[in-house]
């Protein structure tokens, strides 16, 4: 594979994790959980969501 189509995989790979952790940090808030898990969880997977989305970026271009 060229190594602008190793990049462009990655890109995908990086936004569809980036997708799957956005899911997560809604999911976690929309969960029945203590507020306090919630929360955690969900900062944690959105920042995640946001670092993996800056990879795509950057990958993608």
């Amino acid at each position: 594979m060229a190594k602008s189509g190793q990049r462009r995989a990655l890109g995908a790979l990086f936004s569809l994790l980036a997708l799957a952790f956005a899911g997560i940090a809604y999911a976690a808030l929309s969960s029945d959980a203590g507020q306090a898990r919630r929360i955690v969880v969900a900062a944690a997977a959105a920042a995640l969501a946001l670092w993996l989305a800056s990879l795509a970026l950057r990958a993608l271009r």
